[in-house]
């Protein structure tokens, strides 16, 4: 989970070497959200290609929200694990926008979707924020909105029929409306009473988001016919690299980022993490690289730039 409040609470001033310059460790964990966040479309990718999508990824998030949990209560004490019952039901709500919601339908679409191209719709995340702010009666910089309605050409590029032969327009549309409820996620989060402890709400999101994964999934019956040994081994370590290396390793990198790194510096993950999956869903699953996606992808990521840095300087 993503989260822009430092993990004590207070703020924290980046950190830096005495002539201003930012120190290696920044640099490592950036390379660290960069990739790893990048990377987490490909592992979808192959998880699903013998996982059941809702009841792998209600998996994945259980175990991860376990783990967390852990974390905390080593790191924190087991009394930072304790919540209100309002906090619990605002962690819940953020669960079921984010991951049923958000990553659920990313999971489910990738059974169709390349993981590139599915990056690059979900890069639209901070389109889609300025939006509901706008909705809200927020009034965004010119330049934001500019940025939003290039943001909105290029998705109409991306989600154009005929972008592959392969890709069906219903699972581009299943990844847009999962950037929304993401993006719905991200913006009512900060709106919510959630646990004081960042780790805290992040494990509980986990847990409501993953338990509600597991009942879709047997909703929609992945349970019938299951059959573990026919799971690949590659699918396997796909889902262990996502439970372990993307939501706890590259969760932890970033909040760390929060504290130490201007937040300039760390908002570029926005549009480096789509460029990354790219590259990996090229590179590794020989995904097709048609000019669509190029041309519409480089609009969106370009448009996302525009919008996060002028946010920024406000």
């Amino acid at each position: 989970m993503r989260t822009s409040t430092p993990v004590d609470g207070r703020a924290a001033g980046p950190a830096t070497t005495p002539r201003g310059r930012i120190p290696g460790t920044v640099w490592a964990a950036l390379a660290v959200v960069y990739v790893v966040w990048g990377s987490t479309y490909l592992g979808i990718r192959i998880v699903v290609e013998t996982m059941p999508p809702f009841l792998s990824a209600g998996a994945r998030f259980i175990t991860a929200g376990l783990l967390l949990s852990a974390v905390v209560a080593w790191r924190y004490g087991p009394a930072a694990l304790r919540a209100t019952r309002a906090q619990l039901g605002s962690a819940a709500l953020v669960g079921l926008l984010l991951i049923l919601g958000g990553n659920g339908l990313v999971v489910l679409a990738e059974t169709s979707v390349p993981s590139g191209l599915a990056a690059l719709l979900v890069a639209a995340v901070p389109m889609w924020v300025v939006v509901l702010r706008a909705s809200a009666g927020d009034r965004p910089p010119a330049r934001t909105l500019t940025g939003v309605l290039v943001g909105l050409a290029g998705l109409a590029v991306l989600t154009s029929p005929g972008i592959s032969g392969s890709v069906r327009l219903s699972g581009v549309l299943m990844v847009v409306a999962a950037s929304v409820l993401w993006s719905l996620g991200s913006f009512s989060a900060p709106r919510l009473k959630l646990p004081d402890n960042p780790f805290t709400g992040s494990a509980y999101q986990m847990f409501a988001g993953g338990a509600a994964a597991v009942v879709v999934g047997l909703l929609r019956g992945e349970q019938h016919g299951l059959d573990p040994a026919a799971f690949s081994t590659a699918s396997w370590l796909a889902l262990g690299y996502l439970t372990v290396v993307g939501s706890l390793v590259g969760f932890t990198a970033y909040v760390w980022l929060l504290q130490a790194a201007p937040l300039s510096l760390v908002s570029t993950y926005a549009y480096v993490n789509p460029v990354v999956a790219v590259a990996l869903g090229t590179l590794i699953l020989d995904e097709a690289l048609t000019w669509p996606i190029l041309v519409g992808g480089a609009i969106v990521v370009a448009a996302v730039g525009v919008i996060v840095s002028t946010e920024r300087k406000k």
